[in-house]
């Protein structure tokens, strides 16, 4: 019929048996007369083991021999596939990230993918081979092994498929699609028979685990199509698509959270310009990424400026800005990591009124103070306590109704 890319996460290979089912499911698709080209993630819990293995060697490993030692983790999954597959009578190869050609730049653990030579998979498919990539993986052009971030075989997945042209994409994971919210949180988080890229890119980067943003933004830039399904069931998941009329006529598609966030905040910052111009290039050069800012100018001629980070980044976050302390001449800097965004997402908020209200004063009856707040066309986030997460989710998933298909704001 056409090419298909599938991806399967860390849960759905995690142990021999369930290798099996997923050799089973591929090449029911490879009968059903698709290329098939998969893409495969470390066995679950195997990443975090290495990494564990590294801290006990060193407080701090070097970066490139990190990625050198977590890279292993997909070529055990990859290989032990292959073996599931032409144990059931079907031929099949595994490929590294450097065999296939997936080429990155020189960010270790953070690389991004700058290109792919598609010739090898085209070669083997064309030999009728089911293709087993590994994920998460890439290589620098100097020949130095990269890893792509946590979760990011999505992105080597949906980077693939459109390399290839693909039919579609299909990420295979723990969960049966896209929820409101997370349903082992909230009460009534309903599953979505679809959603739109932006909304997608929107709860991938606030919170939601379902796909990586990075994924998101590769198939909304390629229009590549996409879709989440279960590994251990049958059904058709969330297919995310192109924003439509009928979409928007829902105000709010789902809430999340995030409790990997740190907030941190530099005091008696100079009120002048170029200030945060040099606060936010050194933390750029040094591949972090920001999130919400908020800077509030004082009489004086100083400001306080605080933003939020990954929480991962903090300590690294903290140890720059100290080092550019007395050229940028603020006060003092401090980090504060028991924090967490919660976020209200749909496309319908275009183009209706009453939504921030609407939040922000459920969140008051319910005794939880914002901290920052920032917006977009699509999206109002809030950073609160971390330990007041939970209770705010739910709150808002059930003052906007999420847990009905009908969900139209009222004022």
């Amino acid at each position: 019929m056409g090419v298909i890319v599938q991806k399967y996460g860390g849960t759905s290979v995690a142990d021999s048996q369930k290798i099996k089912n997923v050799a089973k499911r591929i090449t029911q698709s490879h009968k059903d007369g698709n290329s098939v080209v998969v893409v495969v993630s470390a066995m679950g819990g195997s990443t975090d083991q290495l990494i564990k293995l590294a801290h006990e060697i060193s407080d701090k490993p070097p970066e490139r021999e990190l990625d050198m030692l977590l890279s292993t983790g997909e070529q055990v999954s990859i290989a032990l596939l292959a073996m599931a597959v032409s144990k059931l009578g079907f031929h099949a190869i595994s490929l590294t990230g450097n065999q296939v050609g997936i080429i990155t730049d020189g960010f270790y653990s953070n690389a991004r993918i700058k290109s792919i030579n598609n010739d090898r998979i085209l070669s083997e498919l064309d030999q009728g081979k089911i293709v087993i990539l590994a994920g998460f993986q890439g290589i620098t052009i100097d020949d130095e092994i990269t890893t792509l971030g946590r979760g990011a075989s999505d992105t080597t997945a949906v980077a693939v498929a459109a390399s290839l042209n693909a039919d579609r994409c299909e990420i295979y994971t723990d969960v049966d699609g896209v929820y409101t919210s997370d349903p082992r949180v909230v009460k009534g988080a309903r599953k979505l028979d679809q959603i739109t890229y932006d909304e997608m890119l929107e709860m991938a980067g606030l919170g939601t685990k379902v796909l990586h943003s990075r994924c998101v933004e590769l198939a909304k830039k390629f229009e590549v199509p996409l879709s989440v399904r279960s590994s251990f069931h049958k059904g058709e998941g969330t297919i995310i698509v192109k924003e439509s009329k009928i979409m928007e006529e829902v105000v709010v598609s789902g809430v999340t959270s995030d409790k990997d966030q740190a907030k941190v905040s530099l005091i008696g910052l100079p009120d002048t310009p170029g200030m945060a111009a040099e606060i936010f290039q050194a933390l750029a050069d040094a591949s972090i990424n920001i999130d919400m800012i908020i800077q509030n100018a004082s009489q004086d001629g100083t400001a306080d400026l605080s933003f939020t980070t990954a929480e991962k980044d903090l300590d690294k976050t903290v140890e720059i800005v100290s080092r550019i302390k007395e050229k940028v001449g603020f006060n003092s800097v401090n980090g504060d990591f028991n924090i967490a965004k919660v976020s209200v997402i749909g496309i319908g908020m275009k183009s209706h009124v009453g939504i921030a209200s609407k939040t922000f004063r459920v969140l008051a009856d319910a005794g939880i103070n914002i901290q920052m707040i920032s917006t977009s066309e699509i999206k109002i986030s809030c950073v609160i306590k971390e330990d007041q997460t939970e209770n705010a989710v739910q709150v808002i998933h059930d003052v906007f109704e999420l847990g009905h298909v009908d969900n139209k704001v009222s004022n």
